[in-house]
């Protein structure tokens, strides 16, 4: 069976490229649901709403597991869905918890109490919805003590991205980690918490202090889907990749090669 990869836009396709260079004998199939993106601004309800609606279109494609690739869907719904709405041969993967695992050390199945970890403090960037919703910080705390996480809300950097503004979107980046060094000088670590970001990951690192880590997705959630098929392989499945778009395949097919370079072809969902 294939793998669905769900983003609200265009953003989650830098995580499927990630992880078909990981596992490249992996079905995946793709849905970007162009038509409502951006989520970032949307009502937590609209949001949740919005993600049940993917994620079974993609169980109807025959996948039983699905990477939530959009922050702000699985900091606004993943657990409330994992918990109320999921049957129990589905599963849902979400994008925090590789970021966690990766900047505590510690594995997501140990649960023992938090412990300090060396971790300090975190510089989060994110869309509006992710920074409001306190997902990030919450989960940290399970795993971490006293760590100091600031989250600064990139207001229009996905649009920038999409549109391919590339001087918009370097000059957000500029602002955007200006006001949060105003708050955090110094962050240990920061974390480019939309899948969106990694496109413009060498402005951040132009901006940040040369001693702060910066986490970018794709790799790390990559990296974390081989380990999970390794424990969980009734979801290996050979086959390609495919896309679908809630929008209009063909303003999003050139959409998605001004986004990633490279040419790709989209369905109507």
């Amino acid at each position: 069976m294939a793998i669905g990869v769900f983003d609200s836009g265009l953003g989650g396709l830098t995580v499927l490229k990630a992880a078909v260079e990981k596992l490249p004998e992996q079905a995946f199939v793709y849905y970007g649901d162009n038509a409502n993106t951006p989520y970032g601004s949307k009502t937590d309800a609209e949001i949740y709403d919005l993600t049940i609606a993917g994620i079974t279109r993609l169980f109807d494609a025959g996948c039983d597991l699905v990477i939530l690739a959009c922050n702000s869907a699985s900091a606004v719904a993943l657990h409330d869905l994992q918990v109320n709405w999921l049957v129990s041969d589905k599963r849902v993967l979400g994008v925090f918890v590789p970021m966690i695992e990766e900047l505590t050390r510690r594995d997501w199945g140990d649960n023992s109490p938090p412990t300090h970890t060396g971790l300090q403090n975190v510089a989060l960037f994110a869309t509006p919805a992710t920074v409001s919703s306190g997902a990030f910080e919450r989960e940290l705390k399970f795993r971490a003590r006293d760590v100091e996480v600031v989250g600064e809300a990139c207001v229009g950097l996905v649009a920038a991205i999409e549109e391919g503004d590339s001087l918009g979107a370097e000059a957000l980046v500029d602002a955007h980690v200006a006001t949060l060094l105003e708050t955090l000088p110094n962050p240990q670590a920061a974390v480019l918490g939309c899948t969106h970001y990694p496109l413009v990951e060498e402005r951040f690192r132009a901006a940040l202090p040369d001693a702060t880590r910066i986490l970018v997705q794709p790799e790390i959630v990559a990296n974390s889907l081989e380990d999970y098929l390794r424990r969980h392989p009734r979801f290996v499945a050979s086959g390609g990749v495919s896309y679908l778009t809630s929008g209009d395949p063909v303003e999003v097919s050139r959409s998605a090669e001004r986004f990633l370079g490279h040419s790709l072809t989209f369905s109507a969902a």
